[in-house]
């Protein structure tokens, strides 16, 4: 397929960018700062454009001709409200370039643990991750409400690099953990399942999460 991807230097991006082209599929990864993806640039399958996530004109030319545009933004710590804005331009670029779907890093502190709790009305969710969950949560209401072919993909509570083992557990808006009540997912593996749905298109217009 034709991908856009922005949020292709960050943790997150990079190893979904691998995932894509380990796959076949061709990726243009949207930058603001084109240097920073020196090396991978090379790749036959990739091409590097200078683009704004956050100006719907740019989102609307790079979402042109693409089957799927992948979102990994992550707001600047204090620069949280962007997120809703990125939601916001997102929709617009991608209705306007006729892209075929949507599928965005979104975040865990939705999802819930009970019914109607969710982790990030918990007492042990961390005080300094709040701003950043109700952001993301804003975001996906942006999504829900909106007419394209979106899918929100929530990881698990503790996401961080690891090993790339294919072997993962999926759910839909509840939290996943294990036997000892973990709830975590390696980077790798994250993007695996991302590209999972990239290909099968299980949760269109839905949310899903994954943990071992």
């Amino acid at each position: 397929m034709k991908i856009a991807l922005y949020g292709a230097t960050g943790t997150i991006g990079k190893s979904i960018l691998e995932e894509a082209l380990r796959r076949g599929h061709e990726v243009t990864a949207v930058l603001r700062d084109v240097s920073k993806l020196e090396g991978l640039d090379q790749h036959e399958k990739l091409q590097v454009k200078t683009g704004d996530i956050l100006m719907p004109d740019s989102v609307t030319e790079a979402a042109t001709g693409k089957d799927v545009v992948i979102s990994a933004f992550g707001p600047k710590f204090g620069q949280e409200d962007e997120l809703s804005e990125v939601a916001r331009t997102l929709v617009e670029g991608v209705k306007r370039g006729g892209a075929g779907r949507l599928i965005v890093v979104g975040g865990a502190g939705s999802l819930e643990v009970a019914p109607g709790v969710p982790l990030m009305d918990t007492p042990a969710f961390p005080e300094e991750w709040r701003p950043l969950a109700r952001a993301h949560a804003e975001a996906y209401e942006i999504f829900q409400t909106s007419d394209i072919d979106w899918t929100y993909f929530s990881p698990a509570a503790v996401i961080e690099p690891g090993e790339r083992t294919g072997n993962f557990r999926i759910g839909t808006n509840q939290l996943v953990t294990d036997e000892l009540d973990n709830s975590r997912i390696s980077v790798e593996d994250y993007a695996v399942a991302l590209l999972d749905e990239v290909d099968e298109g299980h949760f269109v217009r839905g949310r899903f999460t994954v943990a071992y």
